[in-house]
């Protein structure tokens, strides 16, 4: 079967769905999980800028403009991606290749939150901010969706987008990029990294099969994907420290961000020893609890003040 991108590959199978069951389909078009990370980073990033003096009408468009944003590139890159989606178990089941919605409903559905996204950030945060979700929409799209068929590099130019909301929030909050903002988007950065590698590493050959060029697609041995998880998680530990440089976190956090660092660390290096889907579900559930905790930390930390 071919993996070749075709933009309605499930026009013949599409049944109208009650109005109720079409938002619900258009609500998982949004990828809500994904979507929950991008709501969370940029409320992180505006709260940790207005230390204490929050406009929460402007905390709120941040956040809804932000999502619509980032929910709107799921659905458009899963329209583009349906044909490779069909062929992997994990996600033929999603809304496109399932026969569950048609293209144009999805499509039109999924431009206009984008649109609605960009114009609420305009018109009611900061043009700052409008342009940055701006710029990781089109990036996500136009670089990281046609790169993953072509290119490993595909994760950093992923993980740069994943990387700019805890900014928008910043912005959102000072109208200004500053130090701290880049330290947030370099924390983010890095950190997607191994979370990423990890699941690549146990779904390899459904990528492969879909003719995704994932790096544990190339790679089967793990030799490099393995060392790279390790050096990512290594990294981690300063990047995670330079929060305290810019003095958006205290001592508190950096004893923290220790702690959570060296149990990545830990289950990196596990990975490295057992080249196992287990160690790479664990390393991948860590890093899952190891983010929030960290954004905790960094929020909640009173030696900041």
């Amino acid at each position: 079967m071919s993996a070749s991108p075709s933009r309605d590959i499930v026009a013949g199978r599409y049944e109208s769905v009650e109005s109720s069951a079409r938002w619900a389909l258009y609500a998982e078009l949004t990828k809500p999980g994904l979507t929950g990370l991008v709501v969370v980073t940029t409320g992180l990033g505006y709260l940790l800028a207005a230390a204490g003096s929050v406009d929460w009408w402007r905390l709120s468009l941040a956040i809804a403009g932000t999502a619509l944003v980032a929910g709107g590139a799921n659905g458009l890159n899963q329209w583009w991606e349906v044909a490779r989606d069909a062929l992997m178990k994990r996600t033929r089941d999603r809304p496109f290749p399932s026969g569950r919605l048609s293209s144009r409903g999805g499509v039109t559905f999924s431009l206009s939150i984008s649109l609605v996204g960009v114009f609420v950030l305009f018109a009611g945060v900061h043009v700052l901010a409008a342009g940055l979700a701006l710029i990781s929409w089109v990036v996500y799209l136009f670089l990281y969706t046609p790169l993953k068929p072509r290119t490993t590099l595909n994760t950093i130019v992923g993980a740069v987008c994943g990387g700019i909301p805890p900014v928008i929030g910043w912005t959102a909050a000072t109208g200004s990029l500053e130090p701290a903002a880049f330290v947030l988007f370099s924390i983010l950065f890095v950190w997607q990294i191994p979370h990423f590698l990890a699941i690549a590493w146990v779904y390899r050959d459904e990528y492969a099969g879909a003719g995704f060029r994932m790096l544990p697609v190339v790679d089967p041995a793990g030799r490099a994907t393995f060392r790279i998880v390790v050096v990512y998680c290594l990294v981690l530990l300063p990047v995670a420290y330079s929060a305290a440089l810019v003095g958006i976190s205290g001592w508190m956090y950096l004893f923290g961000s220790t702690v959570l660092g060296v149990t990545m660390l830990v289950a990196a290096l596990r990975l490295y020893r057992d080249r196992s889907a287990e160690a790479a579900r664990r390393l991948f559930l860590t890093s899952i609890a190891y983010l929030p905790l960290l954004l905790i930390l960094m929020l909640l930390d009173p030696t900041r003040l």
